[in-house]
This record gives C-alpha cells, sequence and structure tokens, in this order.
C-alpha cells in the first residue's frame, strides 16, 4: 500500500497524478484530500509542468471518500468537525480549477461521489468503457449539491442533466455519460485511455503554455459575464497574450515552416509588456 495514497511523475512537461489506493478503489482519506490539494496547488509553481493528468490505480479512479477512514468518523464531529471535512472537500476541488494549465481527468474505471466531482473539475475528461461515473450523495441522504458539483455540472452538461443527476444520484454508464457530454472520449479498456490522456497532454504541452492559462481563466471567469463584460474581458485578455513573446514566436514559426518552441508560463520579455 502507498503510504501517500498518490504518486507523482513529471516528464516532458506532462505530470502524472495516480491516485494510489487500488485495494479500496482509490477511496479518499482525510489526509488525502488535503495532499491532493497541496499538490494541485503547487503546480503553479512549477513552471516545468505544463499539462497535467490524473488517473487512478487499478481498476476504478475514484470511489469517494473511504468509508472507513472518513465516513465512520463524521458521526463523531459536531456542526464545526463537519463543516471543517465539507471545506477541506472543497478547497481540492478549488485547487484543481485553479491549476493554471489543463487538467485532464483519464477515468479508468469507477468514479462515485467525490470521485465523479474530482473528474467534472478537471478541463477535459477521456474514460475507458468500464468507466461509470455516480454524484451518489443522495443515496446516503446527503445533497447532490457537494464539493461544487452544482456548480461544475450544469456548466458541462446542463441543467437539466445535471438536475437528473444530482436528484437521483444513479451511477451511469460511459456511454450515458459521454451522451450527456460528460466525457470528451471514450477508449477500450486497458492502457487506451491512458495513452490517448498521454497524447493530449503532451500536444497541450508542446503548445502555448501562457495562451493555455488564459484560456482556462476566461473559460472560468467568463460564466457569470455578460455578452458585453465578456467581450472586453477578452478584449484584454487577447492584447496580453499578442504582447508576450510566444505570438511573435508562433508568426515566426509559421513564417519560416518551423516548429514554434514557446516559453511557457513564465514572464515575457517581450518589449510591449509593460504597455499591455
Amino acid at each position: 500500500m502507498n503510504p501517500n495514497g498518490y504518486r507523482l511523475e513529471v516528464e516532458r512537461h506532462v505530470a502524472l497524478v495516480t491516485l494510489d489506493r487500488p485495494e479500496t478503489l482509490n477511496s479518499l482519506t482525510f489526509e488525502l484530500y488535503d495532499e491532493l490539494a497541496r499538490v494541485f496547488e503547487d503546480f503553479n509553481r512549477r513552471s516545468e509542468v505544463r499539462a497535467v493528468i490524473l488517473t487512478g490505480a487499478g481498476r476504478g479512479f475514484c470511489s469517494g471518500g473511504d468509508v472507513n477512514a472518513i465516513i465512520g468518523e463524521l458521526f463523531a464531529r459536531d456542526m464545526r468537525g463537519l463543516l471543517d471535512f465539507t471545506r477541506a472537500t472543497g478547497h481540492l476541488i478549488g485547487s484543481i480549477r485553479g491549476t493554471r494549465c489543463p487538467v485532464i481527468a483519464c477515468v479508468n474505471g469507477p468514479a462515485v461521489g467525490a470521485g465523479a466531482v474530482i473528474a467534472a473539475a478537471c478541463d477535459l475528461r477521456i474514460a475507458s468503457r468500464s468507466a461509470r461515473f455516480g454524484f451518489v450523495f443522495p443515496k446516503v441522504g446527503l445533497s447532490g449539491a457537494d464539493m461544487g458539483a452544482s456548480w461544475l455540472l450544469p456548466r458541462i452538461v446542463g441543467m437539466g442533466n445535471a438536475a437528473e443527476l444530482l436528484f437521483f444520484g444513479d451511477v451511469i454508464d460511459v456511454d450515458t455519460a459521454y451522451r450527456m457530454g460528460l466525457v470528451n472520449r471514450i477508449a477500450d479498456d486497458g492502457d487506451a485511455a491512458l495513452a490517448l490522456a498521454k497524447t493530449w497532454a503532451e500536444k497541450l504541452a508542446q503548445g502555448p503554455a501562457f495562451a493555455h492559462a488564459m484560456t482556462k481563466r476566461m473559460l472560468i471567469a467568463e460564466q457569470t459575464m455578460s455578452l458585453a463584460d465578456a467581450l472586453e474581458a477578452e478584449a484584454q485578455a487577447q492584447a496580453i497574450c499578442m504582447a508576450h513573446s510566444d505570438f511573435r514566436t508562433a508568426y515566426e514559426a509559421r513564417r519560416d515552416a518551423t516548429q514554434p518552441m514557446f516559453e511557457g508560463l513564465t514572464p515575457s520579455s517581450n518589449r510591449n509588456e509593460q504597455t499591455a
């Protein structure tokens, strides 16, 4: 058993985070919620990381909170203690959403409860044929609005599908998840889903990291804006990207028919930076 509950590998600007408690379908403990949040926050301080993959070891992605390590203890907590826990679970979701680079969930099996919300918090989702998704909170007498699920899901699958998933708490198969828009791609069981996730992550890592970070920032920020505010926000965001050296790098590479070598998530050296 991995004492940390996860593994982290970084290769060619791609970070691979693997939940590593396969004997419990990668269920989460109090400590693992906190540690994973720190891992994702740390990516913002690691310039070499330009894309992240989150997956699970064995035959599952994540089965949610560990029944023995978490659920049993919650019955002994007062309201303050319960709130401390629910805020900690939300902190993990906020850390994933706050990671500047794109995050890909490689859902290699069941993603249930907290596991389903964690997958939803990622920017992209690739799922194997054996993947299942279940926002099962009402099955145990809890609100479907947990860990940001009622904020995330309507923005991914629409209000009607989100209501169906969060009121009933049923576990859905991968084809239903794809039809709803919860899954971007379906891959065969085995290593196919992770292979596709790595292909996507490496392609993103080779791209303009500064522009990708801006895209992610705008996708989140504009969800609460009017069209007029969104147009102005994008105008400013694009002007900032135009002042970044990656813009000239892309132009010169296209002109010279060469492969662009983008700068990454570092301060721009472009002479227009001060006026952007």
